[in-house]
């Protein structure tokens, strides 16, 4: 993977379309919805971005930053395959007691790889450095925080994640992989299938299956 600055450098805040986009915006599925960095765990340095493309079309993307200087991406410029996701690897590169509470947005575009129509979809992440992560916990207690997986998902003891029970374990994986499946399928309508039209699915539940396998990524990460 080919490593470099986001966006090769550029501030979304002062970077604008020329072209206005002829198809309709669709959304960018993009998980986790934020990120947070911690000055004293290491390991947390480094956050990745699982983008998601349910759609029948290569989508390309690219990633911008409000604080371009402060972080590496891979792979910040690419495409995604129909129905299939990728990785995106984000790292903090300037961890100083000035930027502690400091509050980034990358921002992430989409546009079809046929190109010359513009940018169809946007969405942007928070990035937040914390000096630590008790700290972080004491402030989430007091604000509300915008997205947390259900609570019902994983649960917690003295802030270290337990073990998926081999049940639970057992049905994140089935439910994982009907939803990978859900994705595989060709949608309605689409002549180059060979499956039986029962077989084919929706762009809704391609959404949804994109959004449980978000989940599912979130609660495997902090098992």
């Amino acid at each position: 993977m080919q490593r470099g600055a986001l966006g090769r450098g550029e501030d979304y805040e002062q970077r604008t379309v020329a072209d206005p986009p002829s198809l309709p915006a669709v959304p960018v599925f993009v998980f986790p919805p934020s990120l947070d960095f911690y000055a004293d765990d290491q390991s947390s340095h480094k956050q990745v971005l699982t983008l998601y493309n349910p759609f029948p079309r290569v989508l390309r993307y690219k990633v911008l930053s409000t604080a371009p200087l402060r972080y590496t991406v891979v792979d910040a410029e690419g495409l995604v395959k129909p129905n299939s996701c990728i990785d995106i690897v984000t790292r903090h590169r300037d961890i100083r007691a000035r930027h502690y509470g400091t509050t980034d947005r990358f921002r992430v575009e989409v546009w079809e790889e046929s190109g010359g129509r513009g940018v169809i979809g946007r969405k942007d992440i928070p990035a937040t450095l914390h000096p630590t992560k008790q700290e972080s916990r004491e402030r989430g207690a007091r604000d509300p925080t915008p997205w947390q997986p259900p609570s019902h998902l994983f649960s917690m003891r003295q802030g270290v994640p337990r073990p998926l029970s081999p049940g639970l374990f057992s049905l994140y994986i089935l439910v994982g992989l009907m939803a990978l499946l859900v994705l595989m399928l060709p949608l309605h309508g689409d002549p180059r299938s060979l499956l039986n039209e029962n077989l084919h699915v929706s762009v809704v539940q391609k959404l949804v299956a994109a959004y449980v396998l978000g989940l599912l990524t979130m609660v495997f990460l902090q098992a």
